[in-house]
């Protein structure tokens, strides 16, 4: 081993010997050293390969002393004791920033997750409390002049454990975030590290969505002179911490909406006031370029004018009146019990250059981590040697109790002076709070103030007017008041809280739950100062109710540079950590002590005596197991309540003699447990082959009796078989002879008739031959027929052609039935509508072919029926709303008029029942026929529209005569109203007239309407003109 690994054996002690110890190991890599249960861990700035995971098995169970020392040993002392004893455990991590202390913490974490049990959920849990540090680090740490990976905030995670030691879940509390870092950095640092991880390591389309650009300097919150960090990879980081959140348990959705809150505190950092003066003479604030106004609440879905309002004004509350006040450019600017594991990862003592409020906050609570180690480790012990009647020299040490009444003291404490100036009325400033504390905590030792009435500061010129000074057990820290009331109030005006809470965004409304106006509370919040007060309060008395385990981490060296130590550095580490005192306590006091009862519990197996029960004083009872187990008398001591073991090394012993005996007594039961199951087991068989026997023996007669009996049924089979077989030769002989007999008379008889018949067979042989071949002949046709059939098509003509003359006949006819049949099944295959169609066309065929010359033109036209869309026109809604029956045909007509031959546009509806002629303008229904009183319909045989409706004499419809009209699709109109009428008139059908000259009823008058080719003057369609009272002529154009 390198130096000396437990501080507690050096020889001699000086503090010189500690500090070259330290810088030994630290110089062959060994980083950690003990002061007996307590590990001072170095920072060594670098990988160092002891913490792979055979590192973890070699620290597995094994005691703390056992190898060489190791923050690995510490988990694992931690864990067995929470596990094995049931005692809630704490961890406590302190040192300066950069020496360490997060890294430690993560180190604990996966040792303990890797000790721990398996299983899917349990792993799960594991997986999460390890994947909460990367999301943690990014939103809380950052870079400063003396670590990389700051923590700008503090961190304790309670880890919760089953009875077996598996992990339950984690709660993590989060102490004072260093929310000014987001709107301003010193020199040399830079923002939380979320923020350069989202624009380096997102997508394009990701920066798109959130209106972003990869350019640092495009953004006032972002630092440019220490953008880039060596030795970090912001895009990588980004990635793991995508992976992190989705790990915690982040849905998809959730993780938008906190990258759309990063990139919206980018947009606000770009938002710049100008001043503006008000019509009253008052100050006002305006924003100068709206653009990242826009683009920030279109991320969070607030209205512009809400947010700018609320930028710009603040609203103030007096009983029931409201009065809103504008903001000028600076107040804009500004704003079931489980066992438990404890980790305390927070921020380091810090000394800057520039020490504000943060950092007052941050010593404050070192303070109390001091106190509570001192309180714990040095008083406490010495006071409980006192306490239980040990021989003791006292030891001196710094109590930094004085320092913390100082700062936390509730009358006259720098924190409750600062509350007080804050709720103060009138005029309040940092310089008012200065002169306070100079007025009040002038006369107090640590306290160092140039105006306090203290004259020894006032010509100390490194201690400007507007700051003060603390003797912290560190050392001295000045802080500049500068900022202290406005951070300590840490107000945020209602107006922007209620503009926050209009947000659509369900993040930012569970940010901002005070903006919700149902829950306005007008009592003062609490200050920052306040609330860290009771939370390090809380987190103290959490500690005190665990057993404590110390981590002291120390920075070797100012440069985060490996291989550098700093003596002096190192040497004002060690006085203000107080280890010096540590080691004292350590090496005069006692490692352990315990109260008797739980000691006389844990250890009574180790001696006949006190085993199994022990009849007495609990006292006694730990003598007698003393006495019997011949440990030296200098090795423990007796208090009034517990014993004291100075060594671990006699704590190791009674622990080895402790698992020898459970193995030992854990064979006992094995022994005794698997000999009474033997015994049963025994007296189970036993009963079971009395009962197997009585069934085997069973068994066994029945098989005998079968096999007698099986072999006496086979004898018997036997000789029926050969009785039977002798019996079946002699009727098969007897057969065969009647068969013999028969046959031989058959052949006799058979020819004697072929001697007869001989000649008539000769004779019909020529008739034979030939009905044969003809039969073969046939079937022969058949078959190749039906190989070679046509398609089924009914207009393909194709038929095989046939192979001989005789089959003429045969051949048509069976061409006749197969074109029927193939008609048929095609004719099966339309659907009611398709029949409907084709029997239209079938009968326009009867009605026109080779009778009108417009006719074969209108074949291949579908008949559509309804050309204007009647019922879905809004146009004709009031004339589809007259007509009651359903309309077959709608379509446009020119209806002729016998005074001057010209056409006028009419809506022509067939329905059922009715022809109706309609208004084309106004549909107004100008006739309705009904059908059993038309009696014909004329028309030419030329390719014209014009036909006529003939109506039957003495009839309704007939008073004002005839209708001679003129369609383009004159085939369907006749044919449809030729169908509908038969219906109509009980199955009379309209007789269709068509030649070129025929008589039209024009009221009282009849005339002639004569058709004739010719030329006509207007287009290439028909016209009529009136050549006297008695005639109409149509001049048709010629055909080609």
């Amino acid at each position: 081993m390198i130096g000396v690994g437990d501080m507690v054996l050096l020889e001699p002690l000086s503090e010189d010997s500690f500090i070259a110890n330290l810088k030994n190991r630290f110089e062959h890599n060994e980083i950690y050293t003990y002061i007996g249960s307590v590990v001072i861990s170095m920072n060594p700035y670098r990988s160092l390969p002891i913490f792979t995971p055979e590192k973890v098995e070699e620290y597995r169970n094994r005691n703390f002393y056992e190898l060489s020392p190791h923050i690995y040993a510490l988990a694992d002392e931690a864990y067995r004791s929470l596990r094995d004893q049931d005692k809630d455990q704490c961890i406590l991590i302190t040192g300066e920033s950069g020496a360490g202390k997060t890294e430690a913490s993560k180190l604990v974490m996966s040792y303990v997750a890797a000790v721990c049990g398996k299983g899917q959920e349990v792993n799960k849990v594991k997986e999460q409390l390890l994947q909460s540090n990367p999301v943690l680090e990014a939103f809380g740490n950052a870079k400063t002049v003396r670590n990389d990976n700051s923590s700008r905030f503090g961190k304790y995670m309670d880890i919760e454990f089953d009875f077996k030691g598996d992990p339950l879940g984690g709660v993590i509390s989060n102490y004072l975030l260093e929310k000014s870092r987001v709107v301003k950095q010193p020199r040399g640092e830079r923002n939380f590290h979320v923020f350069y991880q989202l624009l380096s390591g997102a997508s394009d389309d990701t920066l798109k969505k959130l209106k972003l650009d990869r350019d640092f300097s495009k953004y006032n919150y972002l630092s440019l002179d220490s953008a880039a960090v060596n030795g970090l990879d912001d895009a990588a980081n980004f990635r793991t911490v995508r992976n992190a959140m989705q790990i915690v348990g982040f849905m998809e959705d959730e993780v938008q909406s906190v990258l759309e809150l990063v990139a919206a505190v980018l947009k606000l950092g770009n938002i710049e006031f100008k001043p503006d003066s008000r019509s009253n003479g008052g100050d006002e604030s305006r924003i100068k370029d709206k653009n990242d106004l826009k683009e920030m609440c279109e991320l969070l879905g607030i209205e512009q004018s809400v947010l700018e309002r609320a930028f710009s004004y603040r609203t103030v509350e007096a009983k029931l009146e409201k009065v809103s006040t504008t903001l000028n450019v600076a107040q804009a600017q500004a704003k079931t019990r489980h066992k438990v594991m404890g980790v305390l990862d927070i921020y380091g003592f810090e000394i800057f250059e520039d020490n504000s409020f943060e950092q007052f906050i941050i010593n404050y609570c070192n303070e109390k981590l001091q106190q509570i180690f001192i309180e714990l480790t040095l008083r406490e012990e010495q006071e409980e040697y006192i306490r239980e009647g040990i021989e003791w020299t006292n030891i001196e040490y710094f109590n930094n109790a004085i320092i913390c009444d100082l700062i936390e003291n509730h009358q006259n404490g720098i924190l409750a002076m600062l509350d007080e100036e804050c709720l103060r009325p009138g005029t309040v400033t940092d310089e008012t709070f200065l002169d306070k504390l100079n007025t009040i905590c002038a006369e107090h030792q640590h306290f160092e103030s140039r105006l306090s009435k203290n004259s020894k500061f006032l010509t100390d010129h490194s201690l400007p007017h507007s700051c003060f000074r603390i003797q912290h057990y560190a050392g001295k820290v000045l802080y500049r008041v500068e900022g202290f009331v406005d951070k300590n109030n840490d107000l945020l005006y209602r107006d922007l809280s209620q503009a926050m809470y209009k947000a659509t965004q369900s993040l930012i409304k569970q940010l901002f739950p005070e903006g919700n106006p149902a829950k306005v509370n007008l009592k003062r919040p609490p200050t920052a100062g306040s609330q860290f007060k009771a939370s390090v309060g809380t987190l103290m008395r959490n500690l005190q109710t665990k057993n404590p385990n110390y981590i002291r981490c120390i920075k070797p060296n100012d440069k985060k540079a490996s291989h550098i130590f700093t003596e002096s550095l190192v040497c004002h580490q060690v006085r203000y950590l107080g280890l010096m005192e540590n080691v004292r306590v350590r090496r005069a006091g006692y490692a352990f002590r315990q109260a008797y009862e739980p000691c006389l519990e844990r250890y009574k197996m180790l001696c006949k005596r006190t085993w199994p029960h022990w009849r007495g004083p609990a006292r006694e009872g730990v003598e007698v197991l003393m006495a019997d187990l011949q440990v030296p008398t200098d090795e423990f001591a007796y208090g009034r309540s517990k014993i004291f073991i100075r060594n671990p090394r006699t704590l190791f012993f009674l622990e080895e003699r402790r698992r020898q005996c459970l193995q030992d007594l854990a064979t006992l039961i094995q022994k005794i447990y698997r000999g009474w199951k033997c015994r049963t087991q025994f007296l189970l068989l036993k009963k079971s082959q009395i009962v197997v026997s009585a069934w085997y023996r069973r068994y066994a007669q029945q098989k005998k009796y079968q096999r007698i009996k099986s072999a006496t049924t086979l004898v018997q089979s036997y000789t029926r078989g050969w009785q039977a077989r002798k019996l079946l030769r002699q009727l098969k002989y007897q057969k065969r002879c009647e068969e013999a007999a028969t046959t031989i008379s058959a052949f006799w008889h058979g020819t004697q008739v072929r001697r007869e018949y001989r000649k008539f067979f000769r004779a019909n042989a020529g008739k034979k031959i030939y009905d044969f071949t003809i039969q073969r002949i046939m079937q022969k046709y058949f078959l190749g027929l039906k190989s070679n059939m046509p398609p089924m098509s009914p207009i393909d003509k194709n038929w095989p052609t046939r192979p001989y003359r005789f089959l003429d006949g045969t051949h048509k006819e069976l061409r006749r039935i197969f074109h029927l049949w193939r008609c048929k099944k095609y004719r099966s295959q339309f659907t009611e509508e398709k029949k409907a169609v084709y029997e239209e066309k079938l009968e326009a065929s009867e009605l026109f072919k080779d009778k009108k010359a417009l006719y074969p033109s209108s074949v291949n036209q579908p008949f559509k029926g309804d050309y204007l869309e009647i019922s879905k026109n809004p146009k004709y809604q009031k004339l589809n709303s007259a007509v009651e029956e359903k309309v077959l045909l709608a379509d446009v007509v020119n209806k002729i008029n016998r005074a001057n031959g010209k056409g006028t546009a009419r809506i022509f509806l067939l329905t059922k029942k009715n022809v109706v002629l309609a208004d084309s303008k106004t549909g107004q229904v100008k006739a309705s026929v009904p059908l059993p009183d038309l009696a014909s319909v004329s028309v030419s045989t030329q390719s014209d529209g014009f036909f006529a409706l003939k109506l039957k004499e003495g009839s309704a419809s007939a008073i004002k005569g005839d209708f001679l009209l003129s369609s383009e699709h004159l085939i369907e109109i006749i044919t449809k109203l030729h169908r509908t009428g038969a219906k109509a008139a009980d199955k009379e059908q309209i007789n269709v007239d068509i030649s070129d000259e025929f008589l039209v009823q024009f009221k009282q008058d009849k005339v002639c309407v004569k058709f004739i080719q010719g030329s006509p003057k207007n287009g290439n369609g028909a016209s009529c003109k009136r050549k006297n009272n008695r005639l109409l002529e149509v001049s048709v154009p010629m055909t080609a």
